[in-house]
């Protein structure tokens, strides 16, 4: 039983609601480091329009963030979106995972996963409930919002259990990519799909680039012989290659990979390092560049019990990326 139980904390994404409890308070706001924090599933959004940080995570039904000029003091938290009754229609969401914020063409739009308890008519004997579960695109003119949905259903297939959806731009063309939920398919896939232009809805159909169990630093679950794939995001590396950082189950807890695209494109093909860029218990990491250049990697970790936030500098290399080190003020 203790075993089982181990297992479920490590996979199932939903945890994230246990980390938002520890959050400071709706109302009170403050200045804070990432220790004084605890948050998973964070995207930061260098912001050119005004010069700052914005640090998005979930918070209950809804995005909470923090803003920061240096990386170091993180003021906040301030709730940029909450989701209406209604946003599903007569769907109820019950929670909002893995919120991203992306600038484009001069508006501000959130990629978030949207949660419910609405089974699916087909469900696996001694597995977990299949779900309508989705990622949907909400735009804004603001990085506080207000942010409104585009439709009143997930901008992916409501079909698939889909999650962590994240934003690529391509020779001018704008695309979702995202993970196909293991609880729907049992191995996790990483896929991808056109967006139209103003990204309010999708112009084709997905495509797969890899499953989870291509990974050779990824282990397979003892609860329910499943991979995950969790928290894709795209970086192109200075040589033209393109890298994808993404989680799923490792050796030491939740591991976080490298996809290589020799290509530069995002077809692919997609080649998995042999060994994690982390290993020790963390992940869903998201890149970023500084105002001055510098790239940066945050993960929580780890992914169950005290979850933090941390951030890293890294290095592009030519061949691949690393971690140089933690910046520990925060």
């Amino acid at each position: 039983m203790k075993r089982k139980l181990f297992a479920i904390l490590i996979f199932l994404l939903p945890l994230f609601i246990l980390s938002a409890q520890n959050q400071p308070p709706a109302g009170q706001s403050g200045t804070f480091k990432f220790s004084d924090i605890r948050w998973r599933d964070m995207c930061v959004l260098p912001d050119p329009a005004t010069k700052t940080y914005y640090i998005v995570g979930p918070g209950w039904r809804g995005v909470r963030a923090y803003t920061s000029k240096d990386l170091i003091a993180w003021t906040g938290p301030q709730m940029i979106y909450t989701a209406p009754d209604t946003v599903w229609g007569n769907i109820p969401v019950v929670s909002i995972w893995a919120p991203e914020m992306h600038f484009y063409k001069g508006k501000y739009y959130l990629f978030l996963t949207f949660d419910t308890r609405n089974k699916f008519p087909e469900q696996w004997r001694n597995w977990l409930p299949r779900v309508t579960r989705g990622s949907q695109v909400l735009a804004s003119d603001s990085p506080t919002g207000p942010f409104t949905a585009f439709q009143n259903h997930s901008t992916l297939p409501v079909d698939m259990m889909t999650l962590d959806g994240t934003f690529w731009v391509e020779d001018g063309i704008p695309y979702m990519v995202f993970c196909h939920e293991w609880v729907q398919i049992s191995d996790g896939g990483v896929e991808y799909v056109q967006l139209k232009d103003d990204l309010s809805e999708t112009a084709g159909e997905p495509k797969r680039l890899f499953r989870g169990s291509q990974a050779p630093w990824g282990k397979i679950s003892d609860t329910y012989g499943c991979y995950v794939t969790d928290g894709p995001l795209l970086h192109m590396g200075k040589t033209g290659k393109l890298y994808m950082i993404w989680t799923s189950g490792g050796k030491e807890g939740n591991a976080m990979g490298i996809a290589i695209s020799e290509s530069g494109k995002l077809a692919g093909p997609w080649k998995q390092q042999e060994e994690p860029v982390f290993k020790a218990n963390g992940g869903h990491g998201m890149l970023f560049n500084t105002f001055d250049g510098k790239l940066m990697l945050i993960l929580h970790s780890p992914y169950n019990g005290d979850t933090r936030p941390h951030l890293f500098e890294m290095e592009d290399t030519g061949e691949t990326l690393r971690i140089v080190k933690e910046i520990t003020g925060n």
